[in-house]
């Protein structure tokens, strides 16, 4: 009978050792990713260096004004590289002497570093990510997804550009699945980033998807004093009007901050801007569609517990 106990007692702890060397090889071979990292909301003023083109590079105004009205003391612009068209890489190639996004992160003045990549590949987006973190181990950075430029996507929309975009035309879905690969090529750069860094660096500011949403919400005759999809956009390949410049902003503040901009008043891009806003109710569902799409996704940094 000892025997067999004994025989038995080995039988059951096979298992548990095999589990055990596991466990210890993932241990040393992978490394490791923070998940106990903060996500309260941030109270203190963020010195923000932004770099971009023209589907990003209005955000700094109008989310200085945004935090001027949320009352966050000492919110600091400190620089912006702005280049038409570009990608990511671009900012980074700029003359030694010239470059200011690099001279910030050097001097590590940055808290918040903003990127709005069109299409992957693009090295510029990793390097600046090694010399902030080289610089100031807290930054973070973040990632802009967009709207599609003449709503497809398509990686050489450059040398493809059709005279007309029939938006209206669009249904949800539609959208959804042809900004479904871009939002994923992004989102998985985004992990990788954060792998090789051992925590989360990279944060994902899902403006694409609250235009998708504004969208929608057009369609379906729910946003107030707009009526078409175009009303949303000043051309073809994809400029947009002052309520997406608003919801980006206002996406932007949700991640930097961590905070719902629901009740915020107007920015001054939606007030004293070319075109007034068409009506007040529409900020408030500006708002709430930023919110909706932060706490959705799973790389903004708001916490899931926060999605109210």
């Amino acid at each position: 009978m000892a025997r067999t106990l004994n025989e038995l007692e080995q039988f059951l702890m096979e298992p548990l050792v095999v589990r055990l060397r596991i466990a210890l090889f993932l241990f040393v071979a992978l490394p490791t990713i923070s998940i106990a990292e903060d996500t309260k909301p941030i109270e203190k003023g963020q010195r923000v260096f932004t770099t971009g083109h023209s589907f990003h590079v209005f955000v700094p105004g109008i989310l200085t004004n945004l935090a001027k009205s949320a009352e966050i003391k000492d919110h600091a612009q400190v620089g912006m590289s702005s280049i038409g068209g570009s990608r990511v890489i671009q900012h980074w190639d700029v003359a030694e002497e010239k470059n200011n996004a690099k001279k910030a992160l050097k001097e590590g003045k940055v808290d918040v570093f903003t990127m709005s990549p069109i299409y992957l590949p693009d090295d510029g987006i990793a390097k600046f990510v090694d010399l902030a973190v080289e610089h100031n181990p807290n930054v973070r950075v973040t990632l802009q997804e967009f709207w599609l430029p003449y709503d497809v996507y398509e990686l050489g929309y450059q040398k493809k550009r059709p005279d007309k975009v029939d938006r209206n035309t669009r249904t949800g879905e539609q959208m959804k699945k042809e900004h479904a690969s871009y939002f994923k090529s992004m989102d998985d750069h985004a992990r990788e980033l954060n792998k090789k860094h051992g925590k989360t660096v990279v944060f994902i500011v899902p403006v694409g998807q609250a235009v998708i949403a504004l969208r929608e919400k057009i369609i379906a005759g729910q946003a107030p004093g707009l009526k078409n999809q175009e009303d949303l956009f000043t051309d073809p390949i994809g400029h947009v009007k002052a309520p997406v410049q608003a919801l980006n902003a206002y996406c932007h503040y949700a991640v930097i901050y961590r905070k719902s901009p629901v009740g915020l008043p107007a920015p001054t891009v939606l007030t004293k801007g070319k075109e007034p806003l068409p009506d007040e109710k529409l900020n408030k569902l500006l708002q709430e569609l930023a919110w909706e799409a932060v706490t959705a996704h799973p790389l903004s940094g708001v916490s899931v517990e926060r999605k109210k």
